[in-house]
């Protein structure tokens, strides 16, 4: 495992997963969020997004943690291994709310405990029913990836552990 990337539902945990994987396997852990998103909440210009991606892409190892369903392909196509963190929306919508108002570092700017972004939390509700059948048809097509489909945060730790 050289090149892996980490997807699912926002709020399951995938920058936890990502930064224990870093610490277990030592490669270099990128989040899209952080390529994607400036600190005052605005996107940077699709051109330059796009080409973090590519130049993080060509790198002989990397972690990439993040969705970004425009890139999920081009991450396919380039990783050897898919870490899918395929866990009840509940588990994500609590994960949401208990990563208020704490810094993080795979985030630019800083989400306050009673901000409410309900166009985020229908994204993840309807997450299921929507973008998980994507997800799942795009992981049927490379099947020939190291697909890891971790379905709680216990089985997450302990796959992690068992490294």
């Amino acid at each position: 495992m050289k090149k892996e990337m980490v997807i699912g539902c926002p709020g399951c945990g995938k920058s936890t997963f990502s930064k224990a994987l870093h610490k277990a396997t030592g490669l270099p852990l990128f989040h899209l969020d952080m390529f994607y998103w400036n600190a005052d909440r605005t996107v940077v210009q699709k051109s330059i997004f796009k080409e973090k991606l590519q130049s993080t892409l060509a790198q002989e190892t990397w972690i990439i943690d993040g969705n970004y369903g425009s890139t999920i392909e081009l991450r396919l196509q380039a990783c050897d291994t898919v870490f899918f963190l395929d866990y009840p929306v509940e588990v994500c919508l609590e994960g949401i709310q208990s990563r208020k108002g704490k810094a993080r570092t795979d985030m630019p700017w800083f989400e306050s405990v009673d901000e409410e972004d309900e166009e985020f939390i229908t994204f993840i509700n309807n997450y299921n029913s929507v973008s998980r059948p994507v997800i799942i048809d795009l992981l049927n097509a490379y099947a020939d990836k190291n697909i890891v489909i971790l379905k709680s945060r216990s089985k997450a730790n302990e796959y992690v552990t068992q490294l």
